[in-house]
């Protein structure tokens, strides 16, 4: 049957559904690729649960497919049938057969001996199961029409093949649904036809398209896509994940960090607020004593070995001003508690005594990981950290002055102007930004663009500071984008991930703070740059700064979170609304 939405190529976007802990691809592990699609989980971590393998009804053989797929539906296709798979809900899929069968088979990887996938058949539901050890759950094959042709390994133990063939009884079609369950459900039953399960998951897609992105046009032809790299990474909440939460990818990525969520936050804030909310709080709900955000969060593990940048005021800065509507004074007050406890942790326990500015502890803690920044020493204080710093003590003034706490918005007010002023008297040298040694106290500067994020801070900064940086900024300012290391500086890599690649975040935090300190026309070209770059690159976590080329992970919500970012205000500045 024919389907509706963006064509994408399952190679870099997964298949899954709003609302899945799994997706069908062949990625299996990172970097790892497989020649059939794989049921992966990502419930206890990343794992291939179930091989699928279309076969030839006339040899039982490996039948070659050509995968096509679209949001509402995949497709494997050959010139002698297809088969189709369709979500019906977030934990069930069903299949539909004509012309080929289908082997369904415990993933190469899962049947080590005494770990591994369980195989039997359930006498209760008339259905097999596959009890997977590494995610704790269960798979549950349900036959609805055709034959089974062949089973295998049923209630084996240790290694060995196992898994079930499925063929049409004659020359018609075969269907099957598959479910992921915590333990036991009732026998599997549903009135829908798999044409209907086809129809209702895009219309689904469909709506959260129109919300998130009703502004699209042939002049964003990327928009429909990047919405469902968003949608189809976002799980319900289980286990650690409190909340609904996007997922950075149903790839390998498959966390929420603790800056990442931020993007993703303001992306959705206008279509969908509640989920928006829900991106930005996620980290929060495990808040430590310290008032430190962690590092990360997934199904089964929250660290926190490292922290991640404070650039939460800054988004929510933004976040309020997107949302269709207020926050109520009981969510205002939650968030200026918790953004209060956030930057009490800077201030404290990350302050040296004596010091006016805090410090990283590691290029982890900056979210640019391996930045050359950070090449000299690992404990240092930087600009970019002072500067997000400011705008989150700005962003708490405003909110204990609506909340009506005129001390704290004057406490907050002082200490915001105060760390601007030593963040210009003790690492601005008249022509750039230095790094400070913690322990040592010397200072240095790079070709990262890391010296360069200060310019978030926009229209804060003093006339000289913005032209220096935004002259500066220019320079890394490559066909394709920001790169993150100048490309003739001797420490650049094409793939040397924060040492050249273009990444999303630094993008739109630079674009943003160059547009609201008056350099319009450099951060319009910003903007048209990175958009084409996804326009014709997809959403990579990064890319090549020189060739454009995706790098890593190739379904990254953030880099599609701000494509969508820049795609609407551009949209929306060249087709301003009416009132």
């Amino acid at each position: 049957m024919t389907a509706a939405g963006p064509a994408f190529s399952v190679h870099d976007i997964p298949f899954s559904t709003h609302g899945s802990w799994f997706d069908l691809s062949p990625v299996v592990g990172e970097k790892t690729y497989a020649d059939d699609l794989h049921l992966v989980s990502h419930q206890n971590g990343m794992h291939a649960v179930l091989r699928l393998v279309p076969l030839d009804p006339a040899t039982g053989d490996r039948a070659e497919t050509r995968v096509e797929t679209t949001p509402g539906l995949l497709t494997w296709a050959h010139p002698g049938g297809s088969v189709g798979c369709a979500y019906e809900s977030p934990d069930t899929v069903r299949l539909r057969g004509e012309g080929l069968g289908l082997r369904i088979a415990a993933a190469a990887d899962a049947l080590t001996p005494f770990t591994g996938t369980y195989f039997h058949r359930d006498p209760v539901a008339g259905a097999y199961v596959f009890t997977s050890y590494e995610t704790g759950r269960r798979y549950r094959i349900t036959l609805l029409s055709g034959s089974l042709a062949e089973v295998s390994g049923s209630q084996a133990l240790g290694s060995g093949d196992r898994g079930l063939t499925i063929t049409a009884d004659r020359d018609g079609a075969w269907e099957a649904a598959v479910e992921e369950l915590d333990s036991a459900r009732r026998p599997y039953a549903s009135s829908q036809t798999f044409g209907d399960v086809v129809t209702s998951a895009e219309r689904a897609f469909t709506a959260f398209a129109d919300a998130v992105a009703p502004w699209r046009s042939p002049g964003t032809p990327a928009a429909e896509l990047a919405v469902y790299v968003l949608w189809s990474a976002t799980v319900r909440p289980a286990a650690l994940v409190t909340r609904p939460a996007v997922l950075m990818s149903k790839h390998w990525m498959d966390k929420v960090w603790s800056w990442d969520h931020c993007f993703n936050a303001l992306a959705l804030a206008r279509g969908v607020p509640a989920l928006a909310r829900d991106q930005f709080s996620l980290p929060f709900d495990h808040q430590d004593e310290s008032g430190a955000l962690p590092d990360s969060v997934t199904h089964s593990e929250v660290l926190h070995n490292f922290v991640k940048p404070p650039i939460h005021g800054w988004t929510l800065s933004h976040l309020r001003r997107r949302l269709p509507g207020p926050l109520d004074r009981t969510e205002l007050s939650e968030i200026y508690r918790r953004l209060e406890r956030w930057t009490d942790f800077w201030l404290t326990m990350r302050r040296a005594p004596g010091s006016a500015l805090p410090h990283y502890q590691h290029g982890n803690d900056s979210g640019w990981d391996n930045a050359t920044t950070f090449d000299p020493e690992r404990l240092i204080v930087t600009a970019d950290l002072a500067a997000f710093l400011v705008l989150q003590l700005q962003e708490l003034a405003s909110l204990a002055a609506e909340l009506g706490l005129p001390e704290d918005a004057r406490r907050w007010t002082r200490t915001a102007s105060a760390t601007r002023a030593a963040m210009l008297d003790e690492l601005w040298t008249g022509e750039r930004f230095v790094a400070r040694g913690v322990e040592t106290s010397r200072t240095w500067s790079t070709a990262s663009l890391l010296d360069l994020m200060p310019m978030v801070l926009g229209e804060h900064l003093p006339e000289n500071v913005s032209a220096a940086l935004a002259t500066r900024i220019e320079a890394h300012l490559t066909p394709h984008g920001l790169a993150t290391e100048l490309p003739a500086s001797p420490h650049y890599r094409p793939d040397g991930y924060w040492r050249g690649p273009i990444w999303a975040p630094a993008t739109v935090l630079i674009e943003d703070g160059l547009r609201r300190g008056g350099h319009v026309r450099l951060a319009d070209e910003i903007s048209a740059r990175f958009r084409t770059l996804c326009e014709t690159h997809g959403f990579a976590e990064n890319f090549d700064a020189l060739t454009g080329k995706g790098l890593r992970d190739r379904a990254y919500t953030w880099t599609a979170a701000g494509y969508l970012l820049l795609a609407e205000a551009h949209a929306l500045r060249a087709f301003p609304p009416r009132d």
